[in-house]
């Protein structure tokens, strides 16, 4: 190799600069996507109350790890892996004894959360990965045998929704998309493309309560049979607050974003068939728990407790649970003012018999 060849090979690509104190875009945003290199940051950014791009804090750690009461030894599941979080908690208490599983179907997410992990020091001896929907548990029990433990959280993680490349957001422009795993199914665009306005309407209020669904659905199907293709998060946030004129002007910014919130959620979660799914979830959870194994459940809005909160009550009665939770259990006001998106949180727990 030459030197010209070598001094080529060897260029140093400067970082961008920005104008301003900050980058503004979320793949910018080069100190929260390395949170071990710049934890002040990180820190300063939670300290106000917001998750840093790129991260997501979970939520109710330690009421999970309350209830789970998890010993060495034992074998457990994350059933919904996202950033790693609740994994890594859990695996601490497992004192590199015993086996933590954990599943997540998006592919983006998953590998950078299994070198996450992996650099921390938890390897295939202690834990093993796979990219797998969790109406799929039965499968991880083909491999691990009965669980001890088993923890869902039902919640998009901060990862994805901050990308504005997977359109989970209406605060940002980007691909109307909403998959949890893009590389399967129909996007929201190609869902909006053959729905019908009573589909629609029922989809905003069965998965959302959206007290708009009439209003919003009709706006949507009319644009759609001009020829519009909703091919991004800003049309469809256009058209939501377009429909919603008719509100008092000192109102209509505040239920406005409310509707947007909720007509996204709805249509994020018939795209995934995020009820389907967890209804299979559900089902199969006895099957895969040990005698006295226990299951922890974190919801965020109340279709998915509607429907935890109805399995656990029927496998109680039918003696399958000997033990369900009371109540909801919520984070605490503190953790509520760090994590913002720690408020919606319902978590309810069941013990096998």
């Amino acid at each position: 190799m030459d030197k010209q060849d070598k001094g080529q090979e060897q260029k140093h690509e400067r970082r961008v600069r920005y104008k301003g104190t900050h980058p503004k875009t979320f793949k910018d945003k080069y100190k929260e996507h390395q949170p071990d290199k710049y934890a002040e940051t990180v820190a300063r950014v939670i300290s106000k109350g917001s998750t840093p791009a790129g991260m997501h804090i979970s939520i109710c750690v330690n009421e999970i790890l309350d209830f789970l009461q998890i010993t060495p030894g034992q074998k457990g599941l994350d059933a919904t892996l996202g950033y790693g979080g609740h994994a890594l908690e859990m695996l601490k208490c497992m004192d590199s004894k015993g086996h933590l599983y954990a599943i997540d179907i998006d592919p983006i997410e998953l590998p950078r959360t299994r070198s996450r992990l992996e650099k921390l020091g938890y390897g295939p001896e202690i834990l093993t990965i796979k990219q797998l929907n969790f109406a799929n548990i039965d499968q991880v029990v083909e491999e691990s045998g009965p669980l001890n433990f088993v923890l869902a959280d039902l919640g998009v993680s901060s990862m994805q929704i901050d990308n504005p490349e997977r359109g989970f957001s209406y605060k940002k422009e980007g691909p109307l998309d909403l998959r949890l795993n893009p590389e399967k199914g129909k996007s929201a665009t190609e869902r909006l493309r053959e729905v019908t306005q009573e589909e629609l309407c029922g989809m905003l209020i069965e998965n959302a309560d959206e007290p708009y669904a009439e209003e919003i659905s009709s706006a949507i199907i009319s644009e759609i049979n001009k020829g519009t293709d909703i091919s991004t998060t800003t049309q469809l946030q256009h058209i939501i607050k377009d429909a919603l004129e008719f509100i008092p002007k000192d109102k209509r910014n505040d239920a406005a974003n409310k509707s947007c919130q909720r007509s996204f959620q709805a249509i994020r979660i018939d795209v995934n068939e995020e009820f389907e799914v967890l209804y299979e979830f559900l089902e199969k959870l006895p099957e895969v728990l040990a005698p006295g194994g226990r299951v922890a459940i974190l919801s965020f809005h109340s279709g998915e407790d509607r429907l935890v909160k109805k399995s656990f009550k029927r496998f109680f009665r039918e003696g399958v649970y000997k033990e369900i939770a009371p109540e909801i259990v919520r984070p605490s006001a503190e953790e509520c003012n760090i994590n913002s998106r720690a408020r919606s949180t319902k978590m309810r727990w069941a013990i096998k018999a």
